[in-house]
């Protein structure tokens, strides 16, 4: 029995049944492979996805276009500057560092050659470090000691793992080597090797030839100079001092003929950087090694600062060299907050009745209060010209000195005192404490070396320097003071060497020496203290100003920098008696 098929039926029917199926021969169709598309009608790409992959197309070569740009026209001169690098070997070829001589032209730092010296070099990578051999020479410094902060030292070339310098020149650290370093430096040279794509090198290699630092001559006398270390480093041990410094200068030209600080380093062993346990052992030392206290270092100069409030006092006409003022050990004034207590100011001891070049002699103290801030009948000069003159004289101000890290030290004034003490008022006893070198008073052993040569020259201020070269112009300054107080000043200062004064340690046959004393207490309790000696010689017509400072001995020493200058005068008689004529 048939039944009539809806069309609804007929649809479904369509739908379930393949246009290729229609045509399919039911006698081949288990020989079929349907995986690989056997029996199947092609059928045509739509346009969707031929639109598609032409898009895509497209926005590849967009990309393409777009990096090419950017490689050829944005990039392309830092990619060309690559490219040559890729086949030009830079080398720098390093310029000799100019050689270091003292006035006799005896080398203290000099570039060595030899095999036992071949420079070993610090090679830097992001994990570790080593050494190998460079190609520059290696920087000697002279064996004798007292010249470490005087030379100072270098930095060599250094470069990382790949081979690149990342410092290509000798760098000057502390010293002369770094205040001069432009100078000793010079300039390095290049080396431009090509090479082909075969690693072969091409001929016409290009060389920029280095040139060679420029030779320094000292007016240091390197003989002097070692002397007064090793006297300052023997007398520090031998008598419980912490550190000293000392310096030689001539008064008319500035030039320095000695200059040194104990302790010191070593400036081949902070070149190389090799030895860390000496190098560990100076940060650790509680000394402060690293100090150079002929330059850095500031310190209470007690009554070396004495002749120069003397000139002062001359100069603003409240008493005359001839006046008498009596020192029975002290002095006292009424203390303006209680009635009942009187301050009292002592003398080191009991002077008796001394005019301005027996007080200078004997140091005495009460003389200098009284002329500094007045007492009873007896005019002073007060803090205000106190520190006027201190200018005057270079204290407060930096010498200029061819040497880098000098210091400035400190004049109290009423200022100052606010400033340090919470607003406290300046006292009477603050200006009877300064004038005499005390209080907050600070020098440096350059500034106390400059001032001693102006009273000896007559009034002008040098400039202290380094460098040996008449070509090279330093400055100086005339103190604007009449000559005959300068003279006063110096009539004293000699009285304390020959006349029985705190200076009479110099007194020696061979040379005329003019000098000062300075012994200032320092610390809360007064147990130590700092010894000074200034002076210059010969005293008939000078030639050399000198400064010694021994730092933190015991306060009843009685050892200090007038026996420095006494074996210094003695050990110069016989090896360089050309200083003392």
């Amino acid at each position: 029995m048939s039944k009539k098929i809806s069309a609804h039926h007929l649809r479904q029917l369509s739908r379930d049944i393949n246009p290729d199926e229609i045509f399919l021969d039911s006698k081949n169709l288990p020989g079929f492979d349907k995986n690989q598309f056997e029996g199947r009608i092609e059928k045509s790409i739509s346009r969707m996805s031929m639109w598609g992959i032409f898009l895509f197309f497209l926005l590849v070569v967009f990309v393409f276009l777009a990096k090419v740009t950017s490689l050829q026209i944005f990039q392309g001169t830092d990619f060309f500057k690559k490219s040559e690098n890729n086949r030009l070997d830079h080398t720098p070829l390093f310029a000799m560092r100019g050689v270091i001589y003292d006035r006799n032209k005896v080398p203290l730092a000099w570039n060595s050659f030899d095999d036992e010296a071949s420079r070993t070099a610090l090679i830097v990578s992001d994990t570790s470090s080593t050494t190998e051999k460079m190609p520059f020479p290696h920087r000697s410094y002279i064996a004798a000691s007292g010249f470490g902060h005087t030379l100072g030292y270098v930095s060599y070339p250094k470069r990382d793992n790949r081979g690149y310098y990342f410092q290509e020149n000798f760098l000057g650290k502390d010293g002369i080597e770094e205040y001069y370093n432009e100078i000793l430096s010079g300039k390095n040279g290049l080396q431009i090797v090509e090479t082909d794509a075969l690693g072969k090198i091409e001929e016409g290699s290009i060389v920029e030839n280095p040139q060679n630092g420029t030779a320094l001559i000292l007016g240091i006398d390197a003989r002097v100079q070692e002397k007064l270390h090793i006297t300052i480093r023997d007398t520090t041990n031998d008598f419980g001092y912490m550190a000293g410094a000392g310096a030689i200068m001539d008064i008319e030209t500035g030039e320095l003929l000695a200059m040194t600080s104990f302790p010191e380093y070593d400036s081949a062993t902070l070149s190389e950087g090799k030895n860390k346990k000496l190098i560990q052992s100076y940060n650790l030392d509680k000394r402060a090694v690293f100090l150079d206290r002929a330059v850095s270092g500031v310190y209470t100069p007690g009554s070396i600062i004495k002749p120069f409030m003397a000139i002062a006092a001359l100069a603003e006409g409240v008493v005359t060299p001839e006046k008498q003022i009596l020192s029975t050990g002290s002095i006292s004034i009424q203390n303006p907050y209680y009635p009942n207590i009187k301050s009292v100011f002592n003398d080191w001891k009991a002077h008796g009745w001394v005019d301005m070049r027996r007080a200078l002699a004997v140091s005495s103290d009460v003389y200098f209060y009284e002329i500094g801030g007045g007492f009873e009948g007896q005019k002073g000069i007060g803090i205000a010209n106190i520190e006027k003159y201190a200018r005057m004289f270079g204290f407060g101000a930096p010498t200029g000195v061819d040497i880098t890290d000098e210091k400035l030290g400190t004049i109290p004034n009423p200022a100052w005192k606010e400033k340090m003490f919470g607003g406290e008022a300046w006292r009477l006893g603050d200006t009877y404490h300064t004038v005499i070198g005390q209080y907050g008073f600070q020098v440096t052993i350059l500034q106390a070396l400059r001032g001693v040569a102006s009273i000896a020259n007559g009034g002008t201020l040098v400039t202290p320097h380094f460098l040996k070269d008449p070509a090279q112009e330093f400055t100086s300054s005339k103190i604007s003071i009449p000559s005959e107080y300068f003279q006063v000043a110096r009539e004293g200062m000699r009285a304390a060497v020959i006349d029985g004064g705190t200076v009479r340690g110099l007194d020696v046959p061979y040379v005329a020496v003019a000098g000062k004393t300075g012994t200032a207490e320092i610390d809360a309790g007064k147990k130590y203290i700092n010894s000074w000696v200034v002076g210059f010689f010969p005293y008939e017509k000078p030639r050399y100003a000198f400064t010694v400072v021994m730092e933190r001995g015991p306060h009843a020493n009685t050892i200090g920098g007038v026996y420095i200058m006494r074996q210094m005068f003695d050990w110069m008689k016989q090896n360089t008696p050309e200083y003392l004529n």
